[in-house]
């Protein structure tokens, strides 16, 4: 755990044997509805469900009633604002295909590492899925379901998301963008 980590409310952090959760400096939890405009409809989950599974936050990240579970690894950057009730999974939970759901082990669902960039904000009530990258510095609309990776600097939205446009840069002094 980083340096003036705050829990807000308490967050639940389930860890398995063997795999592991880092927060960087001075993450934020946000699990009590007062604390966010939206409210929350559940504290801060954090969850790992394999040995050798990684939950990484870095520095300057807050989530708001955010569920976070990883059979493999969810990796997110610096500086990412999560809005309230996102779910990032990286795994399936069980086979997609016809089977016995209800008693296959695990394992047997397809998990694939989820990795979201520094300066990154998504939108309250988001689902980000198995496998997906989100660039550096997106923008991902509320309600969206990210199925697929994204670029870095755009405004993506929607079911499935899609990039919708690019960000606009600051206007410096000279009349130029960054």
């Amino acid at each position: 755990m980083g340096l003036h980590v705050q829990a807000v409310g308490a967050p639940l952090i389930d860890v398995v044997p063997g795999s592991h959760v880092t927060l960087g400096d001075r993450v934020v939890l946000v699990s009590r509805t007062p604390w966010t405009a939206l409210g929350v409809a559940r504290p801060v989950i954090l969850r790992t469900l394999r040995q050798g599974a990684i939950i990484h936050i870095g520095p300057d990240t807050g989530l708001s009633g955010v569920t976070v579970c990883a059979a493999t690894g969810v990796d997110i950057g610096a500086r990412v604002l999560v809005g309230a009730d996102v779910l990032i999974t990286d795994t399936d939970f069980h086979p997609v295909d016809v089977c016995p759901r209800r008693t296959a082990p695990e394992s047997a669902a397809v998990s694939r590492s989820v990795h979201i960039g520094d300066d990154v904000f998504l939108g309250a009530r988001s689902i980000v899925l198995k496998g997906v990258s989100i660039g550096d510095g997106t923008v991902v609309g509320a309600g969206s379901v990210v199925s697929s990776s994204l670029p870095g600097h755009v405004v993506a939205a929607g079911n499935p998301c899609r990039v919708l446009r690019p960000l606009r840069l600051p206007v410096t002094a000279d009349g130029s963008g960054r």
